[in-house]
């Protein structure tokens, strides 16, 4: 193993100019999940599958009962897009260690994160070429893009520890989400103005289809302000050597030795079934709207915006909370409150608008922070130098085992007919996440991980 060099922090001005820089991915990419993630790219990929199953005219008052052959294997067109993103997180769940490991190992963290960008912003704006019943291809496109997001997102959580002292991560953390979030509500709105006005007369399926090709290009346009505005941190490890078999080496390293840290690891792996909620929520939520209540485009655009108007809040509001009773505390009261709304979720009758909204409304407030704080908090438990290895880790745990909420939430609907029971089935994976978060000794972790000055109350 390699031996470490100790971090050194910029000057408070500098630090802060990078931060600033840093929050502009959170918005650019903010666009891909919020505006093709959630809200289009998985309703319009279910239309396209019921379209190849030789059921166009199933919606939300119907369920195509035609089932989907994919290497041969029926599946139900309503179901078939979760299955697309299980094979996503698995693969981000394989490359994502990887990644990171590669990414300790060079001191141009900024390059590779505009790369990975770039690449799932093409991938987005390719989703205009899907239509008809062309499945195959938007399923591709929605594998590259999320897989490309993640890796981006283990770069840009490697970058947080070179910019920021760590008893300045949960704010910076919270902030950048916050803003993030800013972005994704500019981008809706846009993208409802223009689904309801529908220039030039254009039919709802083309201006989905374009805003795929806007989202895209606000990816990678935005993305360019971190890219420019971030510097080249040193590699802690002197000895360092850029290559894909020297990054799978240090990964092997990195499992071998990771017994020497069981509260992230305890950490990790309750973060891995109470996010898996998390994730499986989001990615449902327009689906849910559209095919099992009824809901309007414009209702299900008028949630999200409320998910994220009240995830600026929620972020700033639990960073808040945190400084004062402890990251651990803050997030176990928010798991508590997504039990709550996904047992509501159940229950909402059809066609309830003001009921949809007041849910969209409590995600937002628990969402952001959850994520959040959960980064932060990960960033004080793993050893220094190696961060960008570990936050691969994180990812592939953050969106890379979210196949277990979105395969669960695919099979329940399989085989109930209905996202109903899909839905109220992810309150098992917050109630594993809550028991096994409270067996987190988080100072005891610090102080394993070197950063023993570093207080949780």
């Amino acid at each position: 193993m390699s031996t470490l060099a100790t971090r050194e922090y910029s000057e408070p001005t500098e630090r802060r100019r990078e931060q600033r820089s840093w929050y502009w991915y959170e918005w650019a990419q903010s666009a891909f999940v919020t505006t093709v993630s959630v809200v289009l790219a998985l309703p319009y990929l279910t239309s396209v599958a019921n379209t190849a199953a030789g059921c166009a005219d199933a919606g939300s008052d119907d369920t195509c009962t035609n089932s989907l052959y994919i290497l041969g294997i029926p599946m139900s067109p309503g179901s078939a897009v979760f299955y697309v993103i299980t094979v996503a997180t698995v693969l981000s769940f394989l490359l994502m260690p990887i990644v990171g490991a590669f990414i300790d190992r060079t001191s141009s963290k900024r390059r590779w994160l505009g790369a990975f960008a770039w690449i799932g912003a093409a991938a987005a704006a390719g989703l205009f070429f899907v239509t008809g019943g062309n499945w195959a291809l938007g399923a591709l496109l929605v594998i590259v893009g999320n897989v490309a997001l993640i890796a981006s997102l283990t770069v840009l959580s490697a970058i947080l520890v070179d910019i920021a002292e760590p008893d300045e991560r949960d704010r910076v953390s919270t902030r950048g989400w916050a803003f993030g979030y800013v972005g994704g509500v500019v981008l809706l709105i846009i993208s409802l103005a223009l689904l309801t006005i529908k220039p030039a007369g254009l039919e709802t399926g083309m201006i989905v289809r374009i805003l795929f090709v806007v989202a895209g290009i606000w990816w990678a346009a935005f993305t360019l302000i971190p890219y420019f505005g971030l510097r080249d941190h040193p590699s802690l490890s002197p000895d360092a050597q850029v290559s894909v078999s020297r990054s799978f080496v240090q990964l092997r390293d990195t499992l071998r030795h990771a017994r020497d840290y069981p509260q992230a690891l305890r950490f990790l792996l309750a973060f891995i079934f109470f996010n898996d909620g998390v994730q499986t929520v989001i990615a449902a939520a327009a689906v849910f709207g559209q095919y099992e209540l009824g809901m309007a485009q414009t209702y299900i655009f008028a949630a999200v915006i409320l998910v994220n108007l009240f995830g600026i809040v929620g972020a700033l509001l639990m960073g808040r909370l945190a400084a004062g009773r402890g990251a651990k505390r803050v997030i176990l009261g928010a798991l508590v409150i997504w039990i709550v709304l996904v047992v509501v979720g159940f229950f909402i009758p059809k066609g309830s608008v003001a009921l949809f909204l007041v849910i969209a409304v409590g995600i937002g407030l628990v969402v952001a922070g959850t994520q959040a704080l959960s980064r932060s908090l990960f960033s004080q438990l793993i050893p220094r130098g190696r961060e960008g290895e570990y936050f691969g880790l994180y990812q592939s745990a953050e969106r890379g085992t979210s196949w277990i909420g979105t395969l669960l939430f695919g099979l329940v609907h399989q085989f109930t007919g209905s996202y109903r029971w899909a839905i109220a089935a992810l309150a098992i994976l917050f109630l594993i996440g809550i028991f096994l978060l409270r067996r987190v000794d988080v100072q005891r972790g610090i102080e394993q991980a070197g950063s023993a000055e570093f207080e949780e109350v």
